[in-house]
């Protein structure tokens, strides 16, 4: 496979939740640093705890700027240690996730990351799904504002029905509606589609279609390969012809390397990457 002159047409980021995971999280900043990488982001680090001390943030914090690697993605409190998909939407969690908003807030101010995610929730038994969907309105627009005061975007993800069953957000159309009602209700406009290319491919949707029809809400990219979640080169997606349909669609921003590294070692993943478009640029 030969990506190199789409590839150089964009910017690349590290996701540290899932590669080097065979490492502490907090060696992690320098192993991606090591590999080339100047740019990593983050599901939420820190497990079912919303609130973590300051010595943990200081940690976490002090770990990315020892390494010199900026975190340019951040999570907001996302359960997935729990097998949840979000807190934002969920009655049960809603107060937990407006408690991590100004903390996952001021760790993105702090580093510079200028990307927030917030993970939609699942379905829940008993719960209305209008009255799911009308709370996570409100939630979304707390944490849109609380974004834009550090001069970061908000997030919204659509994930596959295979892994996540329970998640409503299935289709490119519903994220992209959701980002559009959040925008309506703050004025801010910093509400952006997160498109996964895996998640869409997955969901049985055309990438480049999605691309194509949602570039003006695209706020940042990931990407894996299909259908095993691993490095560009393993499975059926074809790389250079997405990388240079979102060049031509006319995104600028990130790509976010999300996959499982095939072989095991995050560090041996990379070769379809070359060293030279891996840092800043």
């Amino acid at each position: 496979m030969n990506d190199v002159t789409a590839a150089a047409q964009h910017r690349f980021t590290v996701n540290l939740s899932i590669l080097f995971g065979e490492l502490p999280l907090l060696e992690r900043p320098a192993a991606a640093a090591a590999a080339g990488f100047t740019a990593a982001e983050l599901w939420w680090p820190f497990g079912a705890e919303h609130t973590p001390g300051n010595d943990e943030l200081d940690a976490l914090a002090g770990a990315f700027e020892t390494a010199g690697v900026q975190l340019t993605g951040l999570n907001f409190l996302d359960d997935l240690a729990r097998g949840a998909r979000g807190t934002l939407s969920v009655p049960a969690e809603s107060a937990r996730f407006r408690e991590n908003v100004p903390v996952a807030t001021a760790l993105a101010g702090r580093l510079g990351t200028g990307a927030l995610n917030a993970l939609y929730g699942n379905r829940v038994p008993g719960a209305d799904p209008a009255e799911q969907d009308a709370l996570a309105l409100e939630n979304l627009a707390l944490a849109a504002r609380a974004a834009h005061s550090v001069g970061a975007d908000l997030l919204v993800e659509t994930l596959n029905a295979a892994e996540s069953p329970d998640y409503p957000l299935v289709t490119a159309a519903a994220a992209v509606d959701v980002v559009d009602k959040v925008n309506a209700a703050t004025g801010l406009g910093n509400a952006k589609f997160l498109c996964d290319l895996y998640h869409l491919a997955r969901n049985g949707e055309d990438p480049a279609a999605v691309i194509d029809a949602h570039a003006d809400r695209i706020g940042h990219v990931q990407i894996a390969d299909t259908p095993g979640r691993n490095e560009p080169g393993t499975g059926d997606l074809d790389f250079e012809h997405l990388f240079a349909r979102l060049a031509a669609a006319g995104y600028r921003g990130r790509i976010g390397l999300e996959y499982r590294p095939a072989g095991g070692v995050s560090a041996e993943s990379f070769e379809w990457l070359p060293r030279e478009l891996r840092g800043t640029r």
